[in-house]
């Protein structure tokens, strides 16, 4: 399922246009805001189809019953670039458990590049439903590659993958790999991708713009 989040007129189309916007995005705090900000309104999406029960909770004059939310979700991202969407997520999801992954594109010299995934912290992921954070689905290898490696350390019963900008080649790329049982929340769409594999129009390098220029690997 992919749920366009743009599909219905929100704020949150203000935040991805000046996520997009040359001269916005020179101002590196708003643009790690606006990412935090979409992520806190998928946040916010995501939870209204999480499993709730109702609960007595005590209060100064008796008791109430309560919908809570019947366990947290695992929130996962891809370093370095999915962090601010991930803070977002984290200030609505304030009680949830965390996963950190490094994967990144190792470019060759004839311009191809092959996804390295070095690094993972999870809790158990067990039975536990998890949202994963990129702000880029472009042609959706790291993804995939990320949702591979974490089912085979756990059996989680979902997952979630929130993005700022896919793009349709991304999407599609996930669900022939991972299966179609897998949600993507978008801010945004985009139609294609540059022979480099940056989506048009996109917005750029979301990891160079939220925290500055990196060596190439």
């Amino acid at each position: 399922m992919v749920i366009n989040l743009s599909n219905q007129h929100s704020l949150l189309s203000n935040w991805v246009a000046e996520l997009r916007n040359t001269s916005v995005q020179g101002d590196r705090m708003r643009f790690r805001r606006n990412l935090e900000r979409i992520g806190e309104v998928a946040a916010y999406e995501i939870s209204k189809i999480l499993p709730f029960t109702l609960t007595e909770i005590p209060t100064p004059l008796g008791t109430h019953k309560s919908m809570m939310l019947e366990s947290q979700p695992v929130l996962a991202t891809i370093l370095r670039a999915g962090l601010p969407l991930h803070q977002g997520m984290l200030n609505y999801f304030d009680k949830a458990d965390n996963a950190f992954i490094s994967a990144y594109r190792k470019h060759h010299p004839d311009g191809s590049f092959e996804i390295s995934l070095e690094y993972m912290s999870c809790p158990d992921i067990n039975n536990r439903t998890i949202i994963i954070s990129d702000p880029m689905l472009a042609t959706g290898a790291s993804l995939v590659k990320t949702i591979q490696y974490m089912k085979s350390v756990g059996a989680p019963i979902a997952i979630h993958v929130v993005v700022a900008i896919a793009c349709t080649v991304g999407i599609e790329f996930i669900e022939k790999e991972c299966g179609s049982d897998i949600t993507i929340w978008c801010g945004d769409i985009d139609d294609e991708l540059t022979a480099k594999g940056y989506i048009v129009p996109g917005l750029g390098d979301a990891g160079d713009l939220a925290f500055g220029n990196k060596l190439q690997a």
